[in-house]
């Protein structure tokens, strides 16, 4: 029996090096499985931002209505087990193996009988998390959030009782396409035949081609601030579609993005009462206000905050959340990015805070000598956070998730360091 290191590794080794989705290969390999796509139902998250989020609500307002519930993501934040969840809880172990065991000889058996090339790592993931939720731990409903795109996604494989898409804007282009009704076409691709959507505030341009794809495959669209409306308050907000009102909604995510996450989610749980009647205003109102996802507005000690904000749109909703809430407090800002993206404009949009820059541990990372000269550099992360422990200043750690990741993992290994912090 392999042990899950090996599985792990294993995995790594179909990291895809240029080589593309296929989803004629999915279909194939999945019909070999047994389509264990089509044994529990299950919503489709997709758009830019918003995805974690609006997927880690939905499963804690299903969890707390007494539902299994299933949850699919990507990139992990704490360890590769996070992107398979059943109730919060990763995958274990053991149950990764047998799963790794199960799909080994369908890969040794296609290689031998077709012509196709071997699967990427994000189609085998999504093998594997079809496989577990299927046999091994049987679900009342999946949250699955598409991983780049749409169209050619991996996840395009099942009809989903629901399409969430908080947002649309720019990442990904040289993959999704260089305007938003581009990126837009790419993501509504996604959308079967009479699956209701629900969409965010939408620049109208992106709006146009949801509602445009919405016609073609005769769905409903249900979009923020025309179907629902969230309702701010001084504190809290309240959500409302037809006669249900949830009222004085508090999160634990921060960020004005995140009431509209939140609603989002509460308007695909109402759509979705009559097959899950455990759904009630009340679990709603419990589940969203018990969410939260590592690495998006998280505190892991009262004066450092993790914020994966890693493209314009979500360096932009960063920037309004620290204006909001933290008006008068002294600002320091540590960025670490990656090669591809835009990284001189994302800083350029921190330019009203202290920004400070620096490397990680990951291939793709940007290197400090390729950010602009006007940043200050530093060149181990922990001497940075370790100013956060004698300050009553705010702290902040953003850009790639891949470097939230790591700098998560260090602090939560290093709690006696950053003490009070952790439950």
């Amino acid at each position: 029996m392999m042990c899950t290191h090996d599985s792990i590794a294993w995995i790594h080794t179909f990291k895809a090096n240029g080589r593309k989705t296929d989803l004629d290969r999915m279909a194939w390999l999945l019909k070999a499985l047994g389509r264990p796509q089509d044994q529990f139902p299950a919503i489709h998250v997709v758009g830019t931002n918003g995805k974690g989020s609006v997927t880690a609500y939905l499963q804690h307002i299903f969890t707390v209505s007494g539902y299994r519930v299933g949850t699919f993501t990507s990139p992990f934040i704490v360890s590769f087990h996070d992107r398979i969840c059943l109730n919060g809880q990763s995958i274990s172990e053991q149950d990764l193996d047998c799963c790794v065991k199960a799909i080994k000889p369908i890969l040794t058996k296609m290689a031998q009988d077709t012509q196709w090339d071997r699967p990427t790592e994000f189609e085998l993931v999504t093998l594997l998390m079809f496989y577990y939720f299927a046999n091994l731990r049987p679900i009342d409903i999946a949250i699955i959030e598409a991983g780049i795109g749409g169209k050619t996604d991996a996840t395009n494989v099942f009809h989903a009782l629901a399409v969430v898409c908080p947002s649309i804007s720019f990442d990904h282009q040289e993959r999704l396409g260089h305007s938003l009704a581009d990126i837009a076409q790419q993501k509504a691709a996604v959308i079967k035949a009479k699956e209701p959507v629900v969409i965010g505030q939408l620049d109208p341009e992106a709006s146009q081609v949801f509602k445009h794809r919405a016609q073609i495959t005769k769905s409903t669209v249900y979009q923020l601030g025309e179907t629902f409306h969230l309702l701010p308050s001084e504190a809290s907000f309240s959500f409302q579609y037809e006669d249900v009102i949830l009222t004085d909604l508090h999160l634990k995510l921060l960020g004005q993005h995140q009431k509209t996450n939140a609603c989002l989610a509460i308007m695909a749980a109402q759509l979705l009462r009559k097959s899950f009647p455990q759904l009630t205003p009340e679990t709603m109102q419990t589940g969203i206000e018990a969410a939260t996802w590592p690495g998006r507005s998280e505190f892991i000690r009262p004066n450092l905050l993790l914020d994966g904000a890693h493209n314009p749109d979500s360096i932009a909703k960063l920037k309004g959340l620290l204006q909001e809430e933290f008006p008068k407090r002294p600002i320091h800002i540590l960025f670490a990015g990656l090669k591809r993206k835009p990284l001189a404009d994302l800083l350029a949009q921190l330019d009203t805070f202290e920004v400070s820059v620096t490397t990680f541990d990951f291939p793709e990372a940007n290197l400090l000598e390729d950010y602009p000269d006007k940043y200050p550099q530093v060149k181990d992360y922990r001497d940075w956070l370790q100013g956060s422990v004698t300050s009553d200043e705010l702290f902040v750690v953003t850009g790639s998730l891949y470097f939230i990741s790591e700098v998560r993992q260090y602090c939560l290994s290093n709690a006696n360091i950053f003490k009070n912090i952790f439950p």
